[in-house]
């Protein structure tokens, strides 16, 4: 199942402050990740449709032996990735755009390794970067060690953490609060944090799910600088978001995600008016439904 809440349409209002912004153009180098057909299928158990008979005829052993591989009554397959394919380069900055439940996060995890294809292969040359970092951090620690096992986990030594520390801090923006547990973040603070991380050695490709929503409009404009950084040191830059401004004011390039397709791959501008005028539609049409 994908990572978005399928059945919403989270389109959200264009931040101000990046209206008009337009994405540094850089020079671009040599392939730096190329996704051949992938395919992501998810087998859901216990699965039953609505208003089926058979799950409430039959007893809670039968239903859990049901559920085990080959049993077809208890699973069902949802396939969240379906034949994407497209070749990034270095110096590129790519956004990802798409509804809620089109599979755009599921993708993103699929380029950072941490989901097998079921099918076709991801090629990175080099090391991605934030959603390594997110699976590593523990809410329990405080900031300041997440601080440390983050560093360690992109590469940096323990000496180079300690050098970057107040600079991570400060981009973060959360004050004192990086000497309390992480759970006790809100989760604006943590994604802050976890982006100040992951930016902080320079990656060779740095992937981005949402965290730009989350800062007030100081934080974006830092956060743009420190992509431009990533791109102008021949790094690729991946962007997920709903804000279609903030996607125009990164992103040179931008693929365009739909229940688990490849429907649109091309310059920033292009795509986003394909899409806007989509995602009207579908609210158009959702709404004369509602009155009827």
């Amino acid at each position: 199942m994908t990572d978005d809440d399928a059945g919403e349409i989270d389109f959200e209002i264009d931040p101000e402050d990046l209206e008009g912004d337009v994405p540094v153009v850089a020079e671009l180098g040599k392939p730096s990740l190329v996704v051949d057909d992938v395919h992501i299928t998810y087998r859901v158990f216990g699965a039953t449709k609505l208003g089926s008979r058979g799950a409430e005829d039959k007893g809670f052993l039968q239903r859990i032996l049901d559920r085990r591989p080959g049993v077809g009554s208890g699973v069902r397959e949802v396939k969240a990735i379906k034949g994407v394919s497209f070749v990034a380069r270095h110096g590129e900055s790519i956004g990802i755009v798409g509804i809620n439940g089109s599979g755009k996060s599921t993708l993103l995890r699929a380029v950072a390794g941490l989901i097998p294809p079921t099918q076709g292969a991801v090629y990175v040359a080099g090391e991605p970067s934030l959603l390594g970092v997110n699976a590593v951090l523990m809410g329990s620690l405080t900031g300041e060690r997440n601080i440390m096992i983050g560093g360690l986990a992109l590469g940096l030594t323990e000496a180079e953490v300690r050098e970057k520390f107040d600079e991570i801090v400060e981009f973060s923006g959360i004050g004192d609060s990086i000497y309390l547990p992480m759970k006790a973040y809100s989760s604006g603070m943590g994604a802050r944090l976890r982006f100040a991380i992951s930016s902080a050695a320079t990656p060779d490709i740095l992937m981005i799910d949402e965290a730009l929503a989350t800062g007030d409009a100081t934080f974006r404009q830092k956060s743009k600088s420190r992509i431009d950084q990533v791109r102008a040191g021949a790094g690729t830059v991946f962007l997920v978001s709903h804000s279609i401004a903030t996607v125009q004011s990164i992103c040179t390039r931008v693929l365009w995600i739909h229940e688990g397709e490849l429907v649109m791959d091309g310059p920033t501008d292009e795509v986003c008016a394909a899409y806007k005028t989509f995602v009207r539609k579908v609210r158009d049409a959702r709404s004369k439904a509602a009155a009827k």
